[in-house]
């Protein structure tokens, strides 16, 4: 049962913070980001907040700086929209699994295509 639970919070966490990154966050270092999952500590204490981020090496860090530089108000939000006993501390870390799937799919492509070059010599 406790599965359950931490799942529908990590997943008001994750629709808290992207609401409130959309709208009430104004640093100009953030970039295009986007949420993919939280990840909720079975006592609720701690949540990993995943994100990635459209751009290069500079804007991701840059963003980075930005998130944890709003750590405290996403918290505040988290507590005042969500009515828990104690709001978790939140950590970002970078989502390479949106990264790595992009590069599955250029190999995939890649063999694909070559697989139809050798059709079609033969």
């Amino acid at each position: 049962m406790q599965g359950k639970r931490t799942d529908r919070i990590a997943e008001l966490i994750r629709q808290c913070i992207g609401q409130n990154i959309l709208s009430k966050l104004r640093d100009p270092r953030l970039g295009f980001v986007t949420i993919t999952h939280v990840s909720v500590a079975p006592d609720l204490k701690m949540a990993k907040v995943y994100y990635t981020v459209l751009g290069d090496e500079k804007v991701r860090k840059s963003t980075e700086a930005a998130l944890e530089r709003s750590r405290g108000f996403l918290q505040r939000e988290i507590a005042h929209e969500i009515k828990m006993r104690t709001t978790p501390i939140l950590s970002f870390e970078y989502d390479l699994s949106t990264e790595d799937r992009f590069k599955i799919d250029e190999i995939l492509k890649k063999i694909h295509n070559q697989d139809q070059a050798n059709a079609a010599s033969q």
